[in-house]
């Protein structure tokens, strides 16, 4: 595969995060605001992207295929595909995919030819399926993205999900790294805290340079994420432990009973032992949110929040701290969500009164440093805690979807389409990667397969 194609296959695809990131857009690159010629050998060859909690409005399927075209594309259930298609999933050296943090415990079927299957965490049993089916062709990569609470779930038994993940992994003959990456820790510009994982199998020629140094010395110097996203070197928190080839026991056993995961941010697994330290970052110049920014001029009033704006119902009183605030409009309303609060509710089911306190927010957001992480509930005019609220000039406002794309490092317009509204777009960007993080991975990913 050294200096030739390296065949991709790209599940749970989104709007097309991970593709930009390891293609390239219109042949540039994110780090670049796609500025910058990308050259890149990366070619997606399959794409997969169904949303199952609304089977009839497929809209980012929509946007992906508006912008990447039809070929190769579909809007299938995997799990299905997998079952009644499987042949039409091509043959690939790299899968990736961000795939959403459920529950990975394990139950037998009843059929024992048919082995495992999850109870829940249904979108990581697809990816278990794929490889497994691919008997005679596995990918020689895997290139996954997840929320970091992966490493601690589940609440009653602390770094389950992970720990069934790598058995899974294990038992199909790849080594694993992963790591913790804020992407604002490396001069990009959403504080954007996920896990990286990527395995290699024991095919491929990253395997065997793993094998021949320490764990520490991959986490640290020469793996992939590690010279991706450089480290510091000093002493650090370290953990080893074992995990079985057989995934029903690590789902019944791993950790039982322990309130703490044995997992910390960066680790290597490999022939059935995890090595794992509490790294640090490297950090470099952080970007602030105020450099994505559009044109006061350029942005359409219906973002605007607007302090003459009274709202629909009869003004509200609130008490905080024995202090009674009064809600005469809309800018009132945000700041009240967004501030310190120690107040008496009631449960409007059974009127039960109980206390109720948060501590404040920053209002308005702060433009010298990176955003705060975007969410998928970022869209749409009603007042929330959680929502970006900047000043610009005198302006209070939202953030237009153009910024949204922005803070993940993906083209301007990207997910503009008739049909699809700012909500949807604000939404899109929620569930997103950032872009950049997967450009500066991939690029080195492809480094190493190519000097092995």
């Amino acid at each position: 595969m050294d200096n030739k194609e390296i065949r991709v296959i790209e599940l749970f695809a989104g709007v097309g995060g991970f593709r930009i990131g390891l293609e390239g857009y219109n042949g540039k690159s994110a780090s670049s605001n796609f500025n910058k010629k990308m050259s890149s050998n990366y070619n997606v060859i399959w794409s997969n992207q169904f949303e199952p909690l609304t089977p009839n409005n497929q809209y980012a399927s929509i946007v992906y295929e508006a912008k990447f075209g039809k070929e190769g594309h579909s809007n299938q259930d995997i799990e299905k595909v997998i079952e009644t298609n499987f042949d039409s999933i091509p043959n690939h050296d790299l899968l990736v995919g961000g795939f959403p943090c459920q529950d990975y415990s394990v139950a037998t079927t009843l059929k024992n030819s048919k082995g495992l299957i999850g109870k829940k965490g249904v979108l990581w049993w697809s990816i278990y399926s794929i490889i497994k089916k691919k008997e005679k062709d596995k990918p020689k990569f895997l290139f996954l993205e997840n929320v970091d609470r992966l490493l601690v779930s589940p609440s009653l038994q602390r770094g389950r999900d992970f720990a069934v993940i790598l058995s899974c992994l294990y038992e199909q003959g790849y080594a694993v790294e992963w790591r913790i990456i804020n992407a604002a820790d490396y001069s990009m510009p959403q504080r954007r805290k996920r896990i990286y994982i990527i395995a290699y199998h024991q095919s491929s020629s990253i395997y065997k340079k793993i094998i021949s140094c320490t764990p520490k010395d991959w986490i640290l110097n020469k793996g992939v994420l590690g010279k991706a996203f450089p480290v510091l070197k000093n002493e650090l928190d370290s953990n080893r432990g074992c995990i079985s080839n057989d995934p029903k026991i690590v789902s019944d056993e791993f950790n039982k009973g322990k309130k703490v995961s044995p997992f910390f941010n960066s680790g290597l697994f490999l022939n059935g032992e995890f090595t794992t330290f509490k790294t640090k970052p490297e950090i470099r110049p952080l970007y602030p949110l105020k450099k994505i920014l559009q044109n006061i001029n350029d942005v359409s009033y219906d973002f605007y929040i607007s302090p003459e704006l009274k709202l629909k119902k009869e003004l509200e009183k609130k008490q905080i701290d024995s202090e009674t605030i009064y809600i005469k409009n809309e800018l009132d309303m945000w700041k009240y969500l967004k501030g310190k609060k120690k107040e008496e509710r009631i449960n409007k089911i059974n009127g039960f009164k109980y206390k109720y306190a948060e501590g404040s927010m920053t209002f308005p957001d702060d433009l010298d440093k990176p955003s705060r992480t975007i969410i998928t509930g970022e869209g749409g005019k009603s007042p929330s805690r959680f929502k970006h609220v900047i000043q610009q000039e005198s302006v209070y406002r939202r953030l237009t979807p153009i910024e949204l794309e922005r803070l993940n490092m993906f083209p301007d317009n990207h997910t503009k389409f008739e049909g699809i509204t700012d909500s949807k777009r604000a939404f899109f960007m929620g569930n997103a990667l950032v872009v950049g993080v997967i450009e500066k991975i991939g690029l080195e990913l492809f480094k190493q397969i190519n000097n092995g």
